[in-house]
């Protein structure tokens, strides 16, 4: 017997979302966190399009939108000779931009949503050791009222670069650290820059390489930045980067004054700049670690547990926000008998790779200081840095590779788009209107002369093979009926899903609870879908 299904160790936004789709899923979960309350600052503060793609597929992209800014762009200087301008223009059919928002802000969104699931996160809460069988793990907690031992189905480790799970396990955690130290200041500019853009200016020496550095990401707020620069003289410390105290992260003990903000503003601002209304600081430093397993038994670990690397481009918070929506609905299924190891050893072949590829590319950036690689367009860069770009391409959930050339592959994001038509509704839906719901998504493009008896053949084999978890939708072309159909049904009335997907009549799609396509297969069929859908429905 055990206590509840799931234990969630750390109360991060990573933490948060793991906890909030696994209650999402009417999983039984408990989080906790040893901190006795929120930290009220503003560390990881990028938010990137694809993380506001699954805040609206998990019902708070409305509060985040109206808490963050907008990020339209970057400006920069080199030894005071300015840049070219880069403004983060997305396609038109990326539904959402970047944005900057303070962790604590993020953390008080999801922590709300968690709330409204039932569940509270358990304050002052840690989590001294565990052991797992089996069965189940068993955890000694330390809190408020002393020690006690918690029996979970599985344990999720989101608590951190010094995560206690990780080591808990004895993962490896290889990697290397950068020599260089670092101070934040959360402060109030009064400059003449354009609002909404990042601020990167430098000084270079003769070799090239990088001598001072400061970067200001607007907040929101009036003229209000976090300023990330080269660390003052008399702040510096001897970095310690052995495995047990990893040099990543917020360093106590050493917070940067004011004057130490405008120091900076002083030698590299590319005009007059006065700080003020300094709301926290920190110095920290930066390593670039991978975990060499995501899962152990019954133990899981996501985010900073798992990888840490530079910020450069606003992708740590982000990659661990994916690692738990991956995960979530992966552990559902399990929780509820309906998937076994297969599943959830897909969690590790899924986000070990994207994890490796990004702290890759994010050290790389950090020693050319600049984002990118030599050759890409604007486009791509930018597309990347979104994370729309990330797959699961050849990963045990995904179907072979059948598209025609430009098309959505098995593995990819699945894209949005726009002028679906519901004949009970008078406005035009969005396809991520379809994709909110927490299973997975059978999508039957019909050609203009639908297949009744298909549909509801294709429809039925995919039901019972996802033993009930998965939702049916036909798309039917410009001019076709979207009514009297034997599934639910809209019309693609500008030809959008067509385009998207380079859809061919009669074909269908299948989409995972993390809207990524898992299996595209033409012309529909009942036994193939119900094979593709047996790669994750498998209890065995």
């Amino acid at each position: 017997m055990v206590d509840t299904d799931v234990l969630v160790a750390g109360a991060g936004p990573v933490g948060l979302t793991a906890a909030a789709e696994l209650r999402r899923r009417g999983v039984d979960c408990r989080i906790v966190d040893r901190l006795a309350a929120p930290m009220h600052f503003a560390k990881a503060v990028g938010v990137q399009p694809r993380t506001l793609e699954i805040w609206d597929a998990m019902g708070i992209v409305r509060e985040a939108l109206a808490a963050a800014v907008p990020m339209r762009g970057q400006l920069t200087w080199v030894n005071g000779r300015e840049g070219p301008r880069i403004d983060l223009a997305l396609p038109p059919e990326v539904p959402y931009g970047f944005a900057a928002l303070p962790q604590y802000a993020t953390e008080e969104l999801l922590t709300a949503l968690l709330a409204r699931h039932g569940t509270a996160v358990e304050r002052g809460t840690e989590l001294l050791s565990f052991e797992q069988d089996a069965e189940q793990v068993t955890a000694v907690l330390a809190g408020p009222g002393g020690q006690r031992t918690v029996r979970c189905r599985y344990l999720v480790g989101c608590d951190g670069a010094h995560s206690r799970v990780r080591k808990a396990l004895g993962l490896a955690f290889e990697g290397g650290a950068f020599t260089e130290q670092y101070m934040l200041g959360d402060v109030e500019l009064d400059w003449d820059l354009p609002a909404g853009y990042g601020v990167r200016s430098m000084r270079r020496a003769e070799d090239g390489t990088t001598e001072d550095l400061m970067v200001c990401i607007p907040l929101p707020g009036e003229q209000r930045y976090r300023i990330s620069a080269s660390v003052a003289p008399d702040l510096l410390e001897p970095a310690d980067d052995t495995d047990d105290a990893v040099a990543h992260g917020l360093e106590g003990g050493r917070a940067p004054e004011l004057r130490h903000i405008q120091a900076v503003l002083d030698r590299l601002a590319p005009g007059p700049a006065t700080a003020s209304a300094l709301r926290w600081s920190s110095v920290f430093r930066i390593s670039h670690r991978l975990v060499d397993r995501y899962r152990s038994g019954r133990v899981f670990v996501a985010g900073d547990a798992a990888h840490i690397h530079p910020p450069t481009g606003g992708q740590g918070m982000n990659t661990g926000i994916q690692d738990a929506y991956n995960l979530a609905w992966k552990l559902a299924l399990a929780v509820r008998g309906l998937a076994g190891g297969r599943l959830l050893d897909s969690y590790d072949a899924e986000r070990r790779p994207i994890g490796a590829e990004v702290v890759g590319r994010t050290v790389q950036h950090a020693r050319q200081q600049r984002i990118g690689a030599e050759g890409d367009s604007l486009r791509t860069v930018l597309l990347r840095e979104a994370q729309l770009l990330l797959n699961y391409r050849g990963g045990p959930l995904v179907a072979p590779d059948g598209a025609g050339p430009g098309a959505v592959r098995p593995g990819d994001r699945a894209p949005d788009c726009t002028g679906l038509r519901h004949p009970l509704a008078a406005f035009p839906l969005r396809l991520f209107d379809l994709l909110r719901g927490p299973r997975h998504l059978l999508l039957l493009h019909t050609g203009p002369d639908a297949d009744r008896d298909r549909l509801a053949a294709c429809a039925d084999a995919a039901g019972r093979a996802a033993r009930g978890e998965l939702d049916t939708c036909a798309v039917v072309p410009p001019g076709a009926a979207a009514d009297h159909l034997p599934v639910p049904a809209v019309a693609d009335d500008g030809g959008a899903f067509r385009a998207a997907y380079a859809a061919r009549d009669r074909e269908a799609f299948l989409i995972r609870p993390d809207g990524y396509l898992a299996a595209r297969v033409h012309p529909a069929d009942p036994a193939r879908l119900a094979a593709e859908l047996s790669r994750t429905f498998d209890p065995a």
